[in-house]
C-alpha cells in the first residue's frame, strides 16, 4: 500500500467520523441525501452518453417532467436512481451482497422489466468511439460464471480483513475486468462499490457522489481502469497491478467526502435552528418514528408498524392522522403509501 493511500484512508476514517455526528436537523439530512441522489444518478449516466443536464434529471424524476425524443436517457436516469434507492435499502437491512442482489440492481439500472439480469451468453468487445479500435477484449462467456462467483466470495471472505475503501475499489475494477453484459457495466460497478462503502460504514448517510468526480475526471478514470500489457482478458489483465486505480478511487472518495463536509457545513450556518419546542410539541410515538428519518427520506405504514411494534392497520391509522396534522406529508401517488416528513 502506497504512503498516498494509507494518508487518505487516514483522511476518509477522521471525514467520516466527523461528518456522521454533525448536529444536522432531519430536514437538512433529507435534502443533503436526495440532492446526492439526483447528482449520482445524473453523473453515473452522463459517463455513459446520457444527454439530460442535471436540471433536466430532477425535472424528469421530481416533477415528472417528459423530454420529446428522449425517452431511454428518462428510462436510464430513472432505472439509475431506483437501483441507487434500493441499493440504500439493502444497506439498511445488512443484507450480503450475492450474484442474485448484483442481477437484481442491474435488472433495475436497464429498466427492462426483468427481476434480474442473467449474465451474457457471448463476447462483449469495447472499442473506441471514434476509431473503432477494440480497447478492451473482456473473458469470454463461460469464464464470466465463475469469475463473479470468485468475485462475491472476495467481497464476502475479506469484510473484516482489508479496510472498506480498498474492497470497494478493487471490486469497481474487478467487476469492469469480468464485464458480465452486454450493458450496463460501469454503472453496475459504481454501484457495487458504493453499495460496498455503505455496508462498510462509510456511507455518509448517503449524502456524497463519486460518479460526480468520475465524470468530471473521466479521462484520469478510463485511464486509470486500463491495467496490463494487452487488452485482452487472458494477456496479462487479471494479473496487472492496480495501485493507479486505487489511488485514483481513493482520491475520489476524499473529493467526495471533503465536499459533503462543506456542504454541511455550510447547511448548518444557513439552516441552523433549535427544535427543542419543536420536539416538545411531538408525542412519544412521533418523537420516536422520527428516527426513521435519519436514514430515509420516504417511509410507509409498515415502518412505522415495525417502529412502534404496533399492526399495520393501526400504523395506517396513524399516518392518515399525521398526514392531516402536518407531521407526515403523503407521497401522491405510489402504493403502498408514502410519507415524507413535513413542516409540523
Amino acid at each position: 500500500m502506497t504512503p498516498r493511500i494509507l494518508t487518505a484512508l487516514e483522511r476518509l476514517e477522521n471525514l467520516n467520523g466527523r461528518i456522521i455526528y454533525l448536529p444536522m436537523t432531519h430536514k437538512m439530512q433529507a435534502r443533503l441525501r436526495e440532492t446526492a441522489r439526483l447528482v449520482s444518478t445524473h453523473f453515473s449516466t452522463k459517463i455513459e452518453g446520457n444527454r439530460l443536464s442535471l436540471d433536466e434529471v430532477i425535472d424528469v424524476l421530481g416533477g415528472g417532467k417528459h423530454f420529446k425524443e428522449r425517452k431511454r436517457d428518462e428510462q436510464e436516469i430513472q432505472g439509475y436512481y431506483n437501483a441507487l434507492t434500493e441499493l440504500e435499502k439493502t444497506a439498511r437491512s445488512k443484507e450480503p451482497i450475492t450474484e442474485h442482489l448484483i442481477q437484481k440492481l442491474h435488472a433495475m439500472i436497464m429498466s427492462k422489466g426483468q427481476k434480474r439480469t442473467p449474465y451474457r451468453a457471448g463476447q462483449n468487445v469495447i472499442r473506441d468511439s471514434q476509431s473503432g479500435a477494440i480497447v478492451y477484449l473482456p473473458p469470454e462467456a463461460h469464464d464470466v460464471g465463475p469469475l463473479m462467483k470468485d468475485l462475491v466470495d472476495w467481497i464476502t471472505s475479506t469484510e473484516h480483513v482489508l479496510a472498506c475503501p480498498l474492497r470497494a475499489a478493487v471490486a469497481h475494477y474487478q467487476f469492469a475486468t469480468i464485464h458480465p453484459y452486454y450493458d450496463g457495466n460501469g454503472r453496475a460497478a459504481r454501484l457495487l462499490a458504493t453499495l460496498i462503502l455503505h455496508l462498510g460504514g462509510f456511507d455518509l448517510k448517503g449524502f456524497y457522489s463519486l460518479e460526480e468526480y468520475y465524470a468530471k475526471k473521466l479521462n484520469a478514470y478510463y485511464q486509470a481502469l486500463t491495467a496490463g500489457p494487452s487488452h485482452n482478458y487472458y494477456l496479462g489483465r487479471a494479473e496487472a497491478d492496480i495501485t493507479p486505480w486505487v489511488e485514483y478511487f481513493i482520491d475520489g472518495m476524499l473529493h467526495a467526502f471533503e465536499k459533503v463536509k462543506d456542504r454541511a457545513d455550510e447547511a448548518l450556518l444557513a439552516g441552523r435552528i433549535d427544535e427543542s419546542h419543536i420536539l416538545r410539541q411531538l408525542d412519544p410515538r412521533q418523537r420516536k418514528v422520527l428516527d426513521l428519518f435519519d436514514a430515509v427520506d420516504v417511509i410507509n405504514a409498515q415502518d412505522v408498524a415495525s417502529c412502534l411494534k404496533i399492526k399495520i392497520p393501526s400504523a395506517q391509522s396513524l399516518c392518515r392522522k399525521w398526514a392531516l396534522g402536518g407531521f407526515f406529508l403523503a407521497e401522491p401517488n405510489p402504493r403502498p403509501k408514502q410519507y415524507r416528513l413535513g413542516s409540523f
